[in-house]
């Protein structure tokens, strides 16, 4: 995509991930170093070196921080090719942004609560809105690498999850996936649906993105 466009989708990250907010570059070269280490000790996050869910995220926490502030050494056929835009990275990863995000979601519930007649109970839902990227992390992460059935061998524990993926919108076909992670459509059989290709698709259309090549 030509630089209007991606820093569009870049700010549009920092909006909707909000208090979770992600490092496009760090998060770039985690999925490089998961692919090329799939499933063993080097993989930054696999489900099979570790205790449960909640370790793995705070192993992957770890790494994360240390590749975001630069103070781990990382391959360099992992740090290339992404985008960076400084003041967002800085903005995003600040706790006052981070803060500011989750008083916004606290009001909008209590709002909701107010006028809209919500129930309480959906005040649980706080801790996923605060934490919702580590959580969709880990979610594809976890499952996606421990329950389902595979298409391919891998040589790693990838497997998909669902046939259609309306969780995590295309991301629990991890075993095709990691078979074609080039490819723009994560489903291969014709019973998988990726809610996400046609989407992208479009995209392609309209000359937002320029898909290099088709699978």
């Amino acid at each position: 995509m030509n630089k209007f466009w991606e820093r569009f989708f870049y700010f549009l990250t920092y909006i909707s991930q909000g208090s979770s907010y992600l490092s496009p570059r760090a998060y770039a070269i985690l999925h490089r170093m998961h692919h090329a280490f799939s499933d063993t000790e080097k993989d930054p996050h696999s489900p099979h070196h570790t205790k449960n869910v909640f370790t793995m995220m705070w192993d992957t926490k770890k790494i994360y921080n240390a590749v975001l502030s630069r103070k781990r050494e990382v391959e360099h056929r992992f740090e290339r090719n992404y985008p960076e835009w400084n003041l967002i990275e800085k903005l995003g990863d600040s706790w006052v942004s981070r803060i500011g995000w989750g008083l916004l979601y606290l009001a909008f519930y209590i709002l909701a609560f107010l006028y809209l007649d919500m129930h309480w109970a959906f005040f649980f839902l706080l801790p996923i809105h605060f934490l919702m990227g580590p959580i969709h992390g880990a979610i594809v992460n976890w499952s996606g690498h421990k329950y389902g059935y595979q298409n391919f061998d891998n040589k790693d524990e990838s497997k998909n999850s669902l046939i259609f993926d309306f969780l995590m919108l295309g991301e629990l076909f991890q075993n095709n996936h990691h078979k074609r992670p080039n490819s723009i459509n994560f489903g291969q059989k014709w019973f998988e649906l990726d809610p996400t290709y046609p989407i992208i698709r479009l995209l392609d259309k309209l000359k937002v993105i320029q898909v290099k090549k088709r699978h």
